[in-house]
């Protein structure tokens, strides 16, 4: 399975972007996905999450009202919508599968977003 994510970017703080993550070699609609972000000296932490039909989304506190996460299935890609972007979202952003209490796959290479004033 192979996930490619890209859209990332240098952004001013206030201003939006789209993050995109396409996969292959899997069934991509028999999976709920989310979405994750490594700030630099952080762990990876799950900021969203979608359900498999995409009728039921989770989201952390500190992105909630500001970020959406959506999915086309007919595409494979899941979308990571951000708006109101704060220099605290500055990381790198990582999609994947969720199997149970894991992720399902290997991890892609991410994209990088960095917000400054």
């Amino acid at each position: 399975v192979q996930l490619v994510e890209f859209g990332g970017g240098s952004v001013q703080a206030g201003e939006p972007l789209r993050l995109s993550c396409v996969v292959s070699g899997a069934n991509f609609r028999l999976y709920s996905m989310a979405w994750y972000r490594q700030a630099p000296g952080n762990q990876r932490e799950l900021i969203a999450h979608l359900t498999v039909g995409g009728e039921s989304t989770i989201y952390i506190h500190s992105v909630e009202g500001r970020f959406t996460i959506t999915r086309d299935n007919a595409k494979n890609t899941v979308y990571l919508d951000m708006n109101s972007l704060k220099t605290e979202d500055t990381a790198i952003y990582y999609c994947n599968g969720v199997a149970g209490l894991n992720t399902a796959w290997s991890w892609g290479q991410g994209t990088q977003v960095a917000v400054s004033l």
